[in-house]
């Protein structure tokens, strides 16, 4: 990001805070800011708490005689490399749907000529309205770039999508929006298929059949090849984990659905296969089990075998790599499913521990050649020296 230059648009909402972080994040990755505070942004973070972090003038007012004499608001929206929204309250977000120029913010929005992306926190109820969806679906189709918000509690008392995503991961869309639509780096021009999460098998209409898969290691795999200039296409089964820059997401529940996404984003060049896919399903109970009924009885069934269908596949990618959760005898077991499923590479942890949803992990990676130990690491820095590998592997 050295020398790129962000406008960034701070709306009201308790979320404002996290704007002061986002500032400080995009200075320290070597971008530059300038803030645009708007009038219910103000309520929530001062101008001078903004311009201390930015190191720049912060921009409150349409009405500003010094800056409108040289007609500022053109000049701030045509000078950024990128326009960002943050927080983008469900009232921003109609406004700049409908194309109002009321105010600075929204007048520089409908000024510029650069690329715009908003990241909207707001209750849950205002983010599932159709009003919402309807304006979100309109900024979309003009180009606007939005990010999903991500789930949980929030501020009112609420549970559900509407939070705004921690300020890393909007570093990270950022760094994708201004890295442009031609990818560098050694991965440049490969397709990358990842999946990550768990599946979830449905019971009856409340329960289901899931592991304690948080999609962490797969998602910082996706982010990590992405850097590196790949195209990525990552299937995620049901998690609360904001999508890495430059990822193509598609959102899946069941394994069939996983199996089907998989197949239908195929050329590839290489495939990661990171989720924790159930490996049996049952057939669904149109109602609700009761425990008054006794045990139900339960027919189980195979679900696709989504590693071992890409071995087989005429479409198989060049490099395929599965994972391997263990907890006992983890190489030996990474060796025997190594040859069994026909991949190139396994990675292999031991989950026995704090592993699923924790944010570290130690792995061993096993090939034709052998294992190789990855002593405990961030799932960041695993995802990255895999990154590494597979561009290897691939050059």
């Amino acid at each position: 990001m050295n020398g790129k230059r962000i406008l960034l648009i701070v709306g009201g909402g308790i979320a404002a805070y996290k704007a002061c972080e986002l500032v400080r994040l995009i200075r320290k990755a070597g971008g530059s800011v300038r803030c645009v505070l708007t009038e219910g942004g103000a309520q929530f973070v001062t101008p001078m708490t903004l311009a201390a972090l930015s190191e720049q003038p912060v921009h409150t007012s349409l009405w500003d005689l010094k800056d409108e004499v040289e007609m500022g608001h053109i000049q701030l929206s045509r000078e950024a490399d990128l326009v960002v929204v943050c927080p983008a309250t469900a009232d921003l977000l109609a406004r700049m749907a409908a194309g109002i120029a009321d105010d600075l913010a929204t007048t520089l929005l409908l000024a510029t000529d650069k690329p715009v992306l908003a990241a909207p926190a707001m209750n849950v109820r205002m983010w599932q309205h159709e009003a919402t969806r309807r304006n979100v679906a309109r900024l979309r189709a003009d180009g606007v770039t939005i990010i999903e918000p991500d789930e949980g509690e929030m501020a009112c008392g609420e549970f559900g999508p509407g939070r705004l995503p921690e300020p890393e991961a909007i570093l990270v869309a950022i760094r994708a929006q201004v890295a442009g639509p031609t990818r560098t780096g050694p991965l440049s021009g490969k397709h990358i298929i990842v999946t990550a999460g768990p599946t979830h098998e449905p019971i009856d209409p409340v329960r289901v059949i899931a592991n304690r898969s948080s999609g962490k290691q797969g998602f910082a795999v996706a982010a990590a090849l992405a850097e590196l200039g790949a195209r990525v296409t990552l299937v995620a089964g049901p998690v609360n984990l904001s999508t890495p820059g430059g990822a193509d997401r598609v959102d899946v529940e069941t394994a069939r659905e996983m199996d089907a996404a998989v197949q239908a984003a195929l050329p590839a060049d290489s495939a990661v296969l990171v989720a924790a896919v159930a490996d049996w399903r049952v057939e669904e109970s149109p109602i609700k089990l009761k425990k008054a009924d006794g045990a139900p009885q339960i027919a189980w069934s195979a679900n696709p075998d989504i590693l071992l269908g890409l071995a087989n596949s005429p479409q198989r990618p060049r490099l395929l790599i599965g994972f391997a959760a263990e907890t006992e005898n983890v190489v030996a077991e990474a060796q025997a499913k190594r040859a069994r499923k026909g991949c190139d590479w396994i990675v292999a942890n031991d989950v026995s521990g704090d592993v699923m949803g924790g944010e570290a992990n130690s792995v061993h990676l096993v090939t034709v050649d052998g294992a190789e130990h990855w002593e405990r690491a961030p799932k960041s820095e695993i995802a990255r020296r895999l990154a590494g590998r597979i561009a290897d592997a691939l050059e």
